[in-house]
């Protein structure tokens, strides 16, 4: 009876180990194996799925696409490994990531379209079809395994060739500029009855976080000096620590909404008290 039960636990240990990753987990994702274990993926997937099955309809996503956008044209390890293990590989491109490749030299457009691709089933229920609509620069040939019916580029104006959007598609668009633009943009192309994802938007006009379009922050992770700000939909916006380990520490919920100068200065303000002007992820060669 004893070696039954013995087995019995060995078989389902591992699994219960695994029903956090089936969607994620809760919380911030581990820094910075988010990105290459598809924690990140899943976590984002999970949040736009539940907020559209509540009954929203205008979403935005919005996480750093790579490891460390700052340094994104210099190939830092970490992004090299994202580029050639996870959006070279997922998204099929020919030849995979090498140096001077296109994915290597337009790797933030590579990747964001690798994120959408992970996205959409969470905006594709009901039978709709996704269309992407990126500002970016990405080879769409080059593009094997989108994951979405159609792909094109903004500046398209909807069309690729022969294909076009169509309406009533759940639409995700990667980076369309300042929100005055996002309105434009769902006028044109979006529907009442489908989602519409604002993906990784990579500058605010309101110089604060999230937006002030009215669009749900599904999903948000930004850096901050010193540290994070994350909100997991439904759940609340977070203000975390990142310490010299790289260890993550929670130091205040929000019920609603902070602004970003409240959430940047408590953070700034508590690393400085900890550690001075120990605490800087540059020199300690974090990335």
């Amino acid at each position: 009876m004893a070696k039954i039960q013995l087995a019995f636990c060995l078989l389902v240990a591992p699994a219960l180990s695994l029903i956090p990753l089936i969607d994620g987990g809760k919380g911030i994702p581990k820094l910075y194996d988010g990105w290459m274990n598809g924690q990140i993926a899943k976590q984002a997937r999970t949040a736009v799925g539940q907020a559209v099955a509540a009954g929203k309809r205008k979403i935005e996503v919005n996480f750093p696409p790579v490891p460390n956008v700052e340094e994104v044209r210099f190939g830092t390890p970490l992004n090299q490994k994202f580029g050639q293990n996870v959006v070279a590989k997922e998204l099929g491109v020919p030849g995979g990531y090498k140096p001077g490749s296109d994915v290597s030299r337009q790797l933030i457009g590579f990747s964001n379209m690798y994120w959408a691709k992970e996205i959409a089933p969470a905006v594709s229920g009901f039978g709709k079809r996704v269309s992407v609509i990126t500002a970016e620069q990405v080879v769409f040939n080059q593009l094997k395994r989108t994951g979405v019916d159609f792909v094109c580029s903004l500046a398209g104006r909807g069309q690729r060739g022969d294909a076009s959007v169509k309406k009533g598609d759940a639409l995700i668009v990667v980076n369309p500029g300042g929100e005055e633009t996002w309105d434009k943009i769902y006028s044109t192309y979006g529907s009442p009855s489908s989602p519409i994802v604002i993906l990784n938007n990579a500058y605010s006009t309101t110089y604060d976080l999230g937006n002030k379009r009215g669009f749900e922050e599904a999903y948000y992770l930004k850096r901050i000096s010193k540290g994070w700000v994350f909100r997991q939909y439904p759940g609340p916006w977070q203000a975390y620590l990142e310490k010299p380990d790289f260890g993550l520490e929670l130091l205040e919920t929000y019920k609603t909404k902070p602004s970003l100068n409240e959430v940047a200065t408590l953070v700034r303000e508590e690393s400085f008290r900890r550690y001075a002007i120990n605490n800087d992820r540059w020199f300690a060669g974090r990335l």
